[in-house]
């Protein structure tokens, strides 16, 4: 049975919606609507094994000023109601401040994220248990998981934004491609938004 696992780089997916498309994600939405695509570009039934999220919660001081520390609870809210969504894994890295930059601005990075998203892709390549894979990110970083795939036989597909938002040779690397359009981000947008 052909089966189809999707990997969401949350920071990546969520800034195209903010600064591209101008909604906010309904994550259910999203990953059904991924679905139902690579569906209709496959010539065989595909089941979805699991959706994957991954993201870290906000920064946090210590101790957390109390903006901080509401904005660490709505996370982890949010996190909690994606974890109830049916055949849906959240998978949390951890965000490390940097300092500041030249007009006096925290930067704050991302660590893990990418590693546990290029460990599952490859794992469960390797492992068989999925014949497709969607990866919704622009992160060269992943290359060497996207290969790893191929080498079992994995349809690999990469889910982008425009091309700026990615890079080139994660783009030229994929075996299949598909841009997000603002019609396909309204379907997914959260009430409201």
């Amino acid at each position: 049975m052909a089966r189809l696992a999707t990997f969401i780089d949350a920071a990546y997916a969520n800034r195209l919606a903010r600064d591209t498309f101008g909604i906010w994600i309904d994550y259910r939405k999203f990953g059904n609507r991924i679905h139902e695509t690579i569906v209709a570009n496959t010539a065989e039934p595909l089941d979805l094994l699991r959706t994957y999220y991954y993201d870290c919660l906000p920064y946090q001081g210590d101790p957390p000023t109390p903006e901080q520390a509401g904005r660490v609870g709505r996370a982890r809210r949010f996190f909690a109601v994606l974890r109830d969504l049916p055949s849906f894994t959240v998978r949390e890295g951890r965000i490390v401040f940097r300092g500041h930059d030249s007009e006096g601005r925290p930067i704050f990075e991302q660590k893990g994220v990418d590693l546990l998203l290029g460990l599952d892709f490859a794992l469960l390549s390797a492992k068989h248990q999925i014949t497709h894979a969607a990866v919704v990110s622009g992160d060269s970083d992943l290359i060497p998981a996207f290969e790893t795939a191929q080498q079992e036989g994995i349809k690999t597909w990469l889910i982008h934004g425009p091309p700026s938002s990615y890079a080139s040779d994660l783009w030229q690397k994929a075996d299949e491609r598909f841009l997000l359009t603002q019609e396909f981000m309204a379907s997914t947008a959260r009430a409201g938004s």
